[in-house]
């Protein structure tokens, strides 16, 4: 048996669409099809077009947002300071320090691999400005709890829900409420666009900003590029970036935008249900938690193997030919956001050396999973 951990479900539908702006509309930047993806993107969460800003990268849409954010913010006596997770991709970490601010890594809770609040808020100073909750494995656990914390302390909140594209809390797409979001396209997420990303926001300034800022801060220059102009007298006022979206990425994601509810949601959630029949209640064994209320469309499948018995099941999975990963060791541990960091964070160290991601994707068969789960039930009786 040979498998893939995860990979791009794209096929002959995407590459028309490509071959369409290549051949027929022939501009190939920023123009009237990354329009529409916004369009789209709007009217599937709900959202009014003017809230959306797509991006070439889930990593630049959280840059844009925390530098919005950090704007609008006055602290004196040292750089503004994030609250996040320390059990994220280091992306999370690196969109922080990339707009200037401090991330203050928090520990995370054991059951769910999420932002655990209380350990936030003793990490809380006078120079915090936001919370950045992360939707681990794609899980917007206390999503509401968050929100009324960061009111509460008058905090702004980034959500980086770059797993969550398509999930639900509370029967609400994710997305579609908050302070500002920011989603993943990368190849293998709920959707892509080969890469890219996009920023949500409630806040009209969050989003005048960054959506100046990812076209190096040139102003009003992305309707002026839908309409398929340019600024030839612009004016600049700040720093950007060049974070745009291409039409080319734009035509993919319309596609697989139209695939999510009929197609992608139906695999992934198929596959995570044999997933948790198979190993829940296996001794040694642990899934993590998951709000029976909430809709979870998994974009990776974490699982705890308790006891010291980690590399025992990733050895007895490569024998049978099935990839494992690491989602994800945790930031305070990495050299770099080691400095101003250096409090344990016991939770996320334990699950560090716990967790091992099992392949998940549209791609795969209900059988590739019981295989995977019977490899597994076997290695740790």
């Amino acid at each position: 048996m040979s498998m893939r951990l995860s990979r791009s479900i794209v096929g002959e539908a995407e590459a028309r669409a490509v071959s369409r702006v290549l051949l027929e509309d022939g501009y190939l930047g920023m123009g009237n099809e990354v329009r529409l993806l916004e369009e789209d993107l709007a009217e599937y969460l709900g959202m009014k077009p003017q809230q959306v800003v797509t991006t070439n990268t889930g990593t630049a849409a959280l840059h844009l947002a925390v530098e919005a954010v950090a704007a609008q913010c006055h602290v004196t006596g040292g750089k503004p300071e994030v609250l996040v997770p320390t059990l994220t991709f280091v992306a999370s970490f690196q969109a922080i320090a990339a707009a200037g601010c401090v991330p203050v890594a928090c520990d995370v809770l054991p059951e769910t691999g999420t932002l655990d609040l209380a350990d936030a808020e003793r990490r809380l100073t006078p120079r915090t400005i936001a919370v950045m909750p992360v939707d681990y494995a794609s899980n917007p656990w206390q999503a509401d709890e968050t929100l009324n914390f960061a009111r509460k302390k008058g905090l702004r909140v980034v959500e980086d829900a770059a797993h969550a594209f398509g999930c639900k809390s509370r029967g609400r797409k994710i997305g579609s409420f908050g302070d500002v979001v920011c989603f993943s396209f990368d190849g293998i997420k709920n959707i892509t666009c080969g890469e890219g990303g996009c920023l949500i926001s409630f806040d009209a300034e969050v989003v005048r900003m960054a959506s100046d800022a990812r076209l190096l801060s040139v102003e009003n220059d992305s309707q002026k590029r839908f309409a398929g102009t340019r600024s030839w007298d612009p004016d600049v006022k700040r720093q950007g970036w060049r974070y745009h979206m291409s039409n080319i990425m734009a035509a993919i994601g319309r596609v697989q935008l139209g695939r999510l509810d009929r197609e992608f949601i139906p695999s992934r959630r198929r596959l995570t249900a044999i997933y948790e029949q198979r190993l829940a209640g296996v001794a040694g064994l642990e899934l993590l938690h998951t709000d029976p209320e909430d809709f979870v469309v998994r974009h990776i499948m974490p699982l705890r193997v308790l006891h010291g018995h980690k590399d025992a099941v990733k050895e007895a999975l490569a024998a049978r030919g099935i990839p494992t990963g690491v989602h994800y060791k945790p930031n305070h541990l990495l050299s770099f956001f080691k400095r101003g960091n250096s409090n344990p964070l016991p939770h996320a160290e334990q699950l560090y050396a716990e967790l091992v991601t099992l392949p998940l994707h549209p791609g795969l068969i209900p059988q590739d999973v019981e295989e995977v789960c019977a490899t597994i039930r076997h290695a740790v009786d």
